[in-house]
């Protein structure tokens, strides 16, 4: 008798053990997905104050690029584009994913275009709304590289710990699916978009 109470000591302790390193795993991968989740609203946040700025953009630009109708609402659509895209991500669905990179690149190829036409508008380049709004718009382009850059090594950081030997069996008991990364969708997008004017 004595001997199955130590048996069953021993199995309740084992039992003990096991299930608090189940709960640490688990509440590690919590908290990394937490982290790339937060880091991906710091994207949003930046890709906001974005589209935000750029109808201040367009604005500005008309009045000096009457003849440009047709570039101005391409940057006008692909901000709309990119919005929309922007509502609609879920970082762990690799399609939508996929679209907001997608929309992202076609925005700032949009961008682009317009910034390249404006060379050829000396007072649209000394106007000082449009320098303001310049300097503002390369600000958040800067603040959004860097979130992507801190969101991207928060999933990186959750899918190494999600895919490793043996936290992927507590894993794939709870559902932990893997996160997508913000990259580059084409290679023309790897270009920086220079706002200046």
């Amino acid at each position: 008798m004595f001997e199955f109470m130590i048996f069953l000591g021993v199995l309740l302790l084992v039992a003990i053990v096991l299930a608090l390193w189940v709960m640490a795993k688990y509440n590690g991968l919590v908290k990394l997905r937490n982290r790339y989740r937060n880091a991906f609203a710091q994207i949003d946040v930046q890709l906001k104050r974005r589209y935000d700025l750029i109808p201040n953009l367009v604005e500005t630009a008309k009045g000096f690029m009457k003849h440009e109708r047709e570039t101005l609402e391409a940057v006008i659509q692909a901000r709309n584009m990119a919005s929309d895209a922007r509502q609609g991500a879920n970082t762990e669905d690799a399609a939508s994913m996929s679209a907001l990179m997608s929309a992202e690149g076609g925005l700032g190829s949009a961008l682009g275009r317009l910034f390249a036409l404006s060379e050829a508008y000396p007072d649209l380049k000394s106007n000082a709304n449009m320098m303001q709004v310049s300097e503002e718009l390369t600000s958040t382009e800067n603040k959004v590289a860097f979130s992507r850059q801190a969101y991207n090594d928060a999933v990186t950081t959750y899918n190494t710990e999600r895919e490793v030997f043996p936290t992927n069996i507590i894993a794939g008991m709870f559902n932990f699916g893997e996160a997508s990364l913000f990259e580059v969708a084409n290679e023309s997008e790897r270009e920086a978009i220079k706002v200046e004017f």
